[in-house]
């Protein structure tokens, strides 16, 4: 399938590695210009390098910028111009016991996972309406519809999220732009696999089997293995494209049917 994306440009947050990274490769093979983001100059040049070594001619530029600090976003916006796309892909993730998450992390995760997307699309979009085409996505997840208990922190941001994509897609009716949101499942990110050596270590086990360990206690995956970043991008490269133009305000599921059992 022609996805036609060829000479577009596009703006993915966190995109310096993980899902981001994998976003950002598969829309660069489709000929899409990619604008990556991270908090470092230094790794987002190794990611520059590295996007460019895999995809061959690819058009490759990158926005340092922390999600944390909203001046910095604004100097991001203000420096990135029109993008056709704009992949809300940055995010915190982490396990905590409720009662052990104090109001500083609630505010922390807020303004990464939520508030980020909001001051990106309050940038971006009126652009993208005033010509008449242009593509949003959240990279949310499943906790955001099946809260877990030991990171509802996170889980509520990601709800938050789904809240305003759900409410950004009411304003571009009759137009050529669309709002939809990804809900990703277990995900062998970057981010999850330096969690799982780091805990392998300490535990005296393989990494490899503690892998296999966790995803085995989940019993809600019918792929009963991690899903890989690459399957989470290919759903964002076609929801980018024009060939998902029918599809706006969608919530679409790439979790591995984990949320099969509370849906």
């Amino acid at each position: 399938m022609d996805l036609q994306l060829g000479g577009k440009r596009a703006f993915i947050s966190g995109s310096s590695q993980g899902i981001g990274f994998a976003i950002a490769k598969g829309l660069a093979a489709e000929g899409v210009e990619v604008v990556l983001n991270g908090r470092t100059r230094e790794k987002l040049s190794a990611a520059v390098e590295q996007l460019g070594s895999e995809v061959p001619g690819a058009s490759v530029s990158a926005i340092a910028a922390d999600f944390d600090k909203p001046e910095q976003v604004d100097r991001l916006c203000a420096e990135l111009g029109e993008v056709d796309m704009l992949i809300n892909n940055v995010g915190l993730f982490g396990l905590k016991a409720f009662a052990d998450i104090s109001d500083d992390e609630w505010r922390q995760y807020f303004e990464v996972n939520v508030q980020s997307g909001v001051r990106l699309a309050r940038q971006i979009m009126p652009g993208m309406l005033e010509r008449g085409w242009g593509r949003i996505i959240f990279v949310g997840s499943e906790s955001g519809v099946n809260v877990p208990s030991d990171m509802i922190h996170y889980g509520a941001s990601k709800a938050a999220m789904l809240a305003v994509g759900n409410g950004l897609a009411k304003l571009t009716r009759g137009t050529g732009v669309t709002v939809n949101s990804v809900l990703g499942g277990p995900t062998y990110s970057d981010g999850v696999a330096q969690t799982v050596e780091t805990l392998a270590r300490q535990s005296g086990v393989p990494a490899a089997e503690l892998k296999q360990q966790i995803i085995a206690g989940n019993k809600t995956t019918l792929l009963e293995r991690f899903i890989e970043p690459a399957e989470i991008a290919n759903m964002v490269v076609f929801l980018a494209s024009p060939a998902a133009s029918a599809s706006n305000g969608a919530a679409v599921r790439v979790d591995g049917g984990v949320l099969t059992a509370t849906l």
